[in-house]
């Protein structure tokens, strides 16, 4: 007779501990390579932006996303643990502290001298837009033609969001010749010439 054979599942694969991951996240901060990585990509979009320039056309546009884009909110994220809690994430943004990313302050200027439109699009709702608007002026970006912010009653995704609005830009002529973000939703959709992807190993947004 022959005997059954049961067959032992596979072990599972154990991700790498929560706290691991925090800690080498908290490590790529403080080495200075994240804000290099973030100063490579900036530079290339000034680069681009020089370039593009130089052929013509008219209402030449760039779109800026905000967070962990223009305004770095890494004082709010290690203090939270990197967990999302609405009230205090409220209160961070009305408080206006969130300090510029310093390279890409740069390619924002770069855009108001080269004489492109700079319009800012956010997954911010609506009813955070006043301390939005303090903070750019805190930084020294309040030279924007449009700030964009979701609206609070909004159901769709951050991403489709942007990608609507973009997509109305274009018709209303924009030309669209970068998009600047750190989520892959903030540049889905096209709308856009070229894309700039910079690092967030924070958290993501769809």
């Amino acid at each position: 007779m022959w005997s059954s054979c049961v067959l032992a599942a596979p072990p599972s694969r154990e991700p790498a501990n929560l706290d691991t991951l925090k800690q080498e996240i908290q490590r790529y901060v403080d080495s200075g390579k994240y804000r290099e990585d973030v100063a490579a990509v900036a530079a290339e979009a000034t680069a681009w932006l020089e370039l593009r320039t130089e052929r013509g056309g008219k209402r030449l546009t760039v779109v800026f996303d905000l967070d962990e884009t223009l305004i770095s909110n890494w004082s709010h994220l290690k203090e939270m643990g990197f967990a999302y809690v609405p009230g205090a994430w409220t209160a961070w943004v009305q408080s206006a502290r969130g300090p510029a990313l310093e390279p890409v302050r740069d390619v924002h200027r770069a855009a108001r001298c080269l004489g492109i439109d700079v319009i800012f699009l956010t997954g911010r709702p609506e009813s955070e837009r006043r301390g939005t608007e303090k903070n750019l002026r805190a930084i020294g970006c309040d030279d924007y033609a449009a700030l964009w912010c979701k609206p609070d009653e909004a159901k769709e995704t951050t991403g489709a969001f942007k990608t609507a609005v973009r997509a109305r830009l274009e018709a209303e002529g924009h030309v669209i010749i970068a998009n600047i973000g750190d989520q892959a939703s903030d540049l889905a959709g096209g709308h856009a010439e070229k894309t700039f992807k910079l690092p967030n190993p924070f958290y993501l947004i769809p």
